[in-house]
């Protein structure tokens, strides 16, 4: 079996992690996303997270990376995820799958939460309309992003957008974003587990 594809597959994954971080820019926004998530936290407000696919995988993973442990033992940290089964196959055959997301954000947002949406084109309707939900609660949206950011780029609080054609090499960016805003949760809100 030819094994080119293996050193490929490594090289774009560095590739585009090096672009990312090439961008002083991305840092500060990483920094900006991080301090919404602790000020949410701190004043008593609530995490949630969508994302389709993958994407659903990866917020799920932030999720339960927050409510379970991290890297020490700690009190769980209030997040909800976006992904039962029986929610999105009721709201898609009465409403549309477009609003699988909405109606959650609809149903438990609130005033002071956060929502962290994540497409990797920046258009998924279903997304889209759960940040517009967001916003019309006052909550604020961070977007884990793709390509251009897409349209997902302008309804959100913080644009992370990871700049590859590539969807599986936008993903590994943002599964390192997720460790990153965990890792700087705890480091606030946690700090002994840093000593």
């Amino acid at each position: 079996m030819d094994q080119n594809y293996i050193l490929n597959s490594l090289k774009q994954a560095q590739s585009t992690l090096n672009q990312f971080v090439s961008e002083a820019s991305n840092i500060a926004l990483i920094n900006d996303a991080t301090k919404i998530f602790v000020d949410t936290i701190k004043s008593d407000g609530r995490i949630l997270a969508c994302g389709n696919g993958g994407s659903m995988c990866d917020s799920m993973h932030f999720v339960e990376e927050l409510t379970g442990r991290y890297r020490k033992d700690r009190d769980p940290i209030c997040a909800i995820p976006m992904g039962d089964a029986s929610h999105i196959t009721c709201v898609a055959n009465d409403y549309g799958y477009e609003h699988i997301f909405s109606r959650n954000v609809q149903a438990w947002g609130r005033k002071g939460d956060t929502l962290l949406a994540i497409s990797t084109s920046g258009n998924s309707e279903n997304v889209l309309l759960a940040a517009k939900e967001a916003k019309k609660k006052q909550m604020k949206v961070i977007g884990l992003l793709g390509k251009t950011g897409g349209k997902l780029k302008d309804l959100v609080d913080v644009p992370l957008i990871v700049d590859s054609p590539i969807t599986d090499r936008i993903q590994e960016i943002h599964i390192k974003l997720i460790h990153i805003f965990i890792e700087g949760i705890e480091r606030e809100l946690y700090p002994e587990h840093y000593q």
